[in-house]
Order: C-alpha cells, then sequence, then structure tokens
C-alpha cells in the first residue's frame, strides 16, 4: 500500500494537470462522487462535523489497528475535500494520521481556492479525523 506521502504526491500530479480552477473543482466534485452514500444509521449529530456550513457526515471505524473513514456531504465541493481527505487518511494507523503533514492542501492551492467558510470546514474535517485517531489510539492503549 502507498504511503501517505506517496498518495499526496499522486493528487498534486492529478491536480497540477490542471491550470484552472474550474478544471480543478470539476475534479473536486468528481472525487465526491465516487464517495458513494454513507448509510443513514450513521447521519447522526455526533458524526456531523462541527465548523462546517455544509453537512458532512464522518464516521470513522477501527479494524486491525487501522482506521477506515467513510464520510457523505450535502455539497459537491465538500464532499470532494472530504474524499481527498479520505483517500490520504484511511486505512492508516491512529499515528500515521497523527503525524501526517498534510501538505498536498498547500501544494494544489486548495486552501486559497477555497471560501473562508469552506477552509474552516476543511480544517474541522482533519481535526476530527484526527480526533478519531486519537481517540482509538487511547482506547488501544487501555485495552
Amino acid at each position: 500500500m502507498a504511503t501517505i506521502n506517496e498518495v499526496q504526491d499522486e493528487i498534486i500530479e492529478e491536480f497540477s494537470m490542471f491550470d484552472d480552477w474550474m478544471d480543478r473543482y470539476a475534479l473536486l466534485i468528481e472525487l465526491g462522487n465516487s464517495l458513494g452514500k454513507l448509510e443513514d444509521k450513521y447521519k447522526t449529530e455526533d458524526n456531523l462535523i462541527v465548523g462546517c456550513q455544509s453537512r458532512v457526515w464522518l464516521e470513522a471505524e477501527y479494524t486491525d489497528g487501522k482506521i477506515i473513514f467513510r464520510a457523505e456531504s450535502d455539497a459537491v465541493i465538500v464532499k470532494g475535500i472530504i474524499a481527498l481527505l479520505i483517500k490520504v487518511l484511511s486505512d492508516r494507523t491512529p499515528d500515521e494520521i497523527i503525524n501526517a503533514d498534510l501538505y498536498f492542501i498547500e501544494k494544489i492551492g486548495l486552501k486559497e481556492n477555497l471560501s473562508p467558510t469552506r477552509s474552516n470546514g476543511l480544517v474541522s474535517m482533519i481535526k476530527q479525523m484526527r480526533f478519531y485517531a486519537m481517540a482509538f489510539k487511547a482506547k488501544e492503549g487501555h485495552s
């Protein structure tokens, strides 16, 4: 399996094929559409990410020392953003998630091409994923 940084480099390469942000948004929307549906049982208040303007549900499952993330959003661009984060951070150990340097966000120009509210949402999504990682890690330490 590719490392977190290898996956980030692939994303950077994919986005660098487009100079125009309209094309990059189209790619984001496409990624979001590939996310699939989140089962209704996971669309709970507990799984809603606080700090996002649109509704984003993030669900995490801990299996064999790795965290699998699933998510859905009612906004297409946001869905693309969470799809990118899942691509990078899902199926990783808690430590890998906590220590990941998510440099791809800067490199593809994501932050400066998002509205401030979406940018805050991005930060909230990352925070939530790291929070899950810390919680699973703490649980693992006490079992």
